[in-house]
């Protein structure tokens, strides 16, 4: 029986092999390559500043695509980035054979949030300009990333005090067995357990001190700026809570966020930025009942978006005794600025506005009107509309329920749309969490750290789109391009600069074969 027989090991070759030549002409790491190059990184906010004396830097192109080409293909981890570099023939012709330790790699993905954000910005523009955006629908959701800090490093007020109670206990009991020893070696060892436990109560009661701040709920101590929060049902992870936004057409991320709070008055902002990205407001944003908020819809009006929120259901504790008295059974009338209940009843607002605040939460303020009437204490029904014995049936109506109820009106004429959210929203996080197994924040310390992860991964999902919509031929001439015309722009601002300084060379050698040119390389070369 034959077999394919390799190549002899130590076999010389006579005509070596480049690795230019190892890579085929249509493999998506000359697209990544290509991508990068076409940046104009110095705008993006990444360090181009050369160090002087001591050892180079790795220009911040090279880290970058190590970065895409890793995280496209579910490589995460410093470590086995650096690894990569050593045994991966795409990532060797990709970095140019250097070599990166993983704590640099590492450290380069730490302090470049604001220019990961500029690059993740590159691809949205890339998607408009093969108008692969519509811009008309979209849908917003959020997801949970989990953090480098364990459910054991995350304390609440309870938490805190349960483990001072515990600890006061062993406290009591070292020191009555303390009472009871004469000495000698048991006596030392319960000294020092006893000192062991007075240093950790002194740590939890650093951390009383500062939860008693009503504003700060709770506290993370391996990654600080990370939360515990609901994933599903009743199950809690430490988490970052990741806002994106998506657009129906080829279900490209447009926008995303890290936060450490709920959906709740998330997405006011997030419209806004839409708004700005797309740079237009003639658009409609699905979003599911989480978001159902006053204050968002009047924000998401005042920026002139449709936006269609599901209706959470009424709460046990805001139900009338029977429902044909709830609250949505009342009639606003608008002109005469009056309710009117199901027995027929006009409900006129009291004299004074009244204002909400809540301690912990100091930027969220309203202002609402109650309506009332006198007819509600001799009302028959009154046991069916209120549970109230003295002060009879109310209506709250703050200033942004008008938006609510219009947004109750786009919801009841525009089901088809709604219906079609989930499946828009959830091809990103099906892509990343499920296919790419990309379920939690890699840096951690503060925000900034996992948002710059975040902008990686949803950098690498809209090129890995972007990849498999168009054709290859046409996406590079695309970037070649592009990197022409970033070309021609730093040889002028050089020009304007040499001007501005009165220099006069000799030679000027201008590259301008965008196939061939590389930013690492020198652009302009002069002689005095």
């Amino acid at each position: 029986m034959k077999w394919i027989q390799g190549k002899p090991r130590k076999q010389a070759i006579l005509f070596p092999t480049s690795l230019d030549q190892i890579i085929a002409d249509d493999n998506e790491v000359r697209l990544i390559d290509l991508f990068v190059e076409s940046l104009s990184l110095d705008s993006f906010g990444f360090d181009l500043k050369a160090v002087e004396d001591g050892r180079p830097k790795y220009h911040p192109k090279v880290l970058l695509k190590l970065f895409i080409y890793g995280y496209m293909n579910r490589i995460r981890s410093s470590r086995l980035l650096e690894r990569a570099c050593k045994i991966n023939i795409e990532v060797m012709w990709l970095v140019q054979q250097l070599s990166p330790d993983h704590n640099t790699i590492n450290s380069f993905r730490k302090v470049n949030e604001k220019g990961i954000r500029n690059v993740f910005r590159q691809t949205v523009n890339i998607a408009k300009d093969f108008e692969l955006i519509g811009g008309n629908l979209l849908a917003g959701d959020s997801t949970k990333f989990r953090a480098q800090n364990s459910k054991k490093n995350n304390y609440n007020i309870k938490k805190v005090k349960r483990h001072i109670d515990y600890i006061e206990g062993k406290l009591a009991e070292y020191q009555a067995l303390l009472d009871e020893c004469e000495g000698g070696q048991k006596k030392e060892a319960l000294e020092h357990l006893i000192e062991k436990q007075n240093l950790r109560k002194a740590e939890y009661k650093l951390l009383e001190a500062e939860l008693s701040d009503v504003r700060i709920k709770q506290i993370s101590t391996s990654d600080p700026d990370s939360r515990q929060m609901i994933i599903r049902n009743n199950i809690t992870e430490v988490a970052y809570n990741v806002q994106t936004t998506v657009d129906s057409t080829n279900n490209l991320l447009v926008d995303y966020e890290v936060t450490n709070t709920n959906d709740k008055k998330a997405m006011g902002t997030m419209v806004e930025r839409a708004v700005e990205i797309l740079g237009h407001s003639e658009m409609t944003i699905l979003y599911d009942k989480g978001y159902h908020s006053g204050s968002e819809f009047s924000k998401a009006e005042a920026a002139g978006v449709k936006v269609l929120v599901a209706i959470p259901g009424v709460p046990s504790a805001s139900q009338a005794p029977n429902p044909k008295y709830n609250r949505s059974e009342f009639v606003y009338n608008e002109k005469e600025d009056s309710y009117t209940c199901p027995e027929g009843q006009i409900l006129t607002p009291a004299p004074s506005t009244y204002t909400y605040r809540n301690a912990s939460k100091p930027d969220y303020t309203y202002t609402f009107k109650k309506y009332r009437t006198p007819a509600c204490r001799d009302c028959p029904v009154r046991a069916l509309c209120t549970r109230s014995k003295i002060n009879g049936r109310h209506i709250d109506r703050s200033e942004h329920t008008g938006a609510i109820d219009r947004n109750k009106e786009r919801i009841e004429n525009s089901e088809h749309y709604y219906k079609r959210r989930q499946a828009i929203v959830e091809h990103p996080y099906g892509t990343i969490k499920r296919q790419w197994g990309f379920d939690h924040i890699m840096t951690k310390r503060k925000i900034e750290c996992a948002s710059s992860d975040v902008g990686l991964m949803m950098s690498s999902y809209n090129l890995r789109r972007l990849f498999n919509l168009l054709e290859f031929k046409g996406l590079m001439e695309y970037l070649n391009k592009k990197l022409e015309n970033s070309i021609k722009s730093a040889l002028f601002i050089t020009w304007q600069l040499m001007k501005h300084h009165s220099i006069k060379p000799n030679f000027y050698n201008f590259v301008l074969d965008a196939k061939k040119f590389r930013s690492t390389k020198p652009i302009l070369a002069f002689s005095f």
